[in-house]
């Protein structure tokens, strides 16, 4: 008998058994579509992550002072761990002396709160030299009518999320406007919370760029950091600047050499690693719950196929007696199998696309930094989950096909 008519007889028995057979093919759609969108999820955040960090200086290290460990128990009044090294200017001269640095950046870093028109927004100040963002994040725009005063105290720059607050019509605050800034500290003399308020003048808004470190922050020059965060002139962090990506890591070697583990460097390669081992460890985890799904399906294939057996034990009596060989029977119940998977792997397919896509829209729906976040499904890993769907229902069907070919004419004749 020719492969058509056998895949005919198989369809027809599926189609008997409308009920069962749709609920077995279901879980083979769930097992495959799950993959399929987990997938495209996985790879479209891999794109994503690599073209937030294509923003970012790929020659620029984030240099920080290490902390000293202190085994102060679990009180809440214990100090805070004391750095092990204080970044100052002539911390700044050395590293700028060594090989391959072609500029170090220093910052204030401080939590703070800004006023204006009856409004507060708290918020995460940097302070540097303004002109040097163009140097940490090269994509950066200013609104029309900004201005950039490098040497002015009282001018500040908002990033566009602090500017115009989401879900918020108006806006915080425009260009020429004045704002208030209140900080607020622990004296270290006499231990009670002080505040520090200034005030400054909005000279510019920064536009989007895709940097975390400026896009929800706002900006003013390091005289002003040093008077309103407190800081006597100890730099949070300094930006050292390679003269290429390529000395990067010379760079990072220079600096280990003169400061060991007293100083902490971090890279935007380095960042970068970590999120996407992050991610693979996640996606991989993720994806192994697809794969118990896809499981569970075969398990209903051989459930299905088994009890079909059961219930057509004289109709494969009957095709033997008249001349049906076994390999005839076999292939009959494979053929249901294959049915099975080819259908529940196609639905599968076109359910993951989908679904992809609606996962997406529900994370940018709660999260407006993920708006860029588009699925991407390759064909190489389209043809893998469906090739692993069939592969998985072919093997599932196995028993109850081979159960069906063994079985004896006369035993199964006599069966009531």
């Amino acid at each position: 008998m020719k492969i058509a008519q056998i895949f005919s007889l198989s369809f027809d028995a599926l189609r008997e058994r409308k009920a069962r057979s749709a609920l077995t093919m279901l879980m083979v759609v769930v097992g495959s579509s799950l993959m399929v969108a987990l997938n495209g999820l996985s790879a479209g955040f891999g794109n994503f992550i690599n073209d937030q960090f294509s923003k970012l200086a790929p020659n620029i290290l984030f240099v920080t002072s290490a902390q000293t460990e202190q085994s102060t128990g679990f009180g809440s009044g214990s100090p805070p761990p004391a750095a092990k090294i204080t970044l100052n200017e002539a911390v700044v001269s050395k590293i700028k002396s060594l090989p391959f640095v072609d500029e170090v950046i220093p910052s204030y870093q401080g939590q703070i709160t800004i006023e204006s028109g009856g409004k507060k927004v708290d918020t995460t100040v940097f302070s540097i030299d303004p002109t040097k963002l163009f140097v940490i994040a090269p994509t950066i725009e200013l609104v029309e009518g900004s201005s950039i005063r490098q040497n002015d105290p009282s001018a500040i720059l908002l990033s566009d999320e602090v500017a115009n607050p989401p879900g918020d019509p108006n806006p915080f605050a425009v260009v020429g406007q004045s704002v208030r800034v209140k900080y607020t500290f622990v004296d270290p003399v006499t231990g009670k919370q002080e505040e520090e308020t200034r005030s400054f003048v909005v000279s510019g808004i920064l536009k989007p760029s895709g940097n975390p470190t400026v896009d929800s922050s706002v900006v003013f020059n390091r005289i002003a950091g040093n008077a309103l965060l407190q800081k006597a002139g100890k730099y949070d962090s300094l930006l050292v600047a390679a003269e290429s990506s390529e000395f990067v890591d010379a760079v990072e070697q220079e600096i280990r050499r003169l400061y060991g583990d007293d100083i902490g460097i971090t890279t935007p390669k380095a960042i970068l690693e970590t999120i996407q081992q992050f991610t693979a460890g996640f996606s991989s985890f993720i994806l192994s719950i697809a794969l118990v799904a896809l499981l569970v399906g075969a398990v209903g294939i051989i459930t299905t196929l088994y009890t079909s057996v059961t219930e057509r034990i004289r109709e494969i009596g009957t095709m033997k007696a008249i001349g049906a060989q076994n390999s005839f029977i076999l292939a009959l119940f494979l053929s249901e199998a294959l049915t099975i998977g080819i259908l529940g792997a196609s639905a599968g397919l076109g359910l993951g696309v989908v679904g992809g896509y609606v996962l997406v829209a529900g994370f940018a729906s709660q999260d407006s930094e993920s708006a860029g976040l588009t699925p991407v499904f390759h064909t190489t890993d389209m043809l893998t989950v469906f090739g692993l769907s069939v592969g998985l229902s072919v093997l599932a069907g196995l028993y109850p096909a081979w159960k069906a070919s063994r079985l004896p004419p006369i035993v199964a004749l006599r069966r009531d």
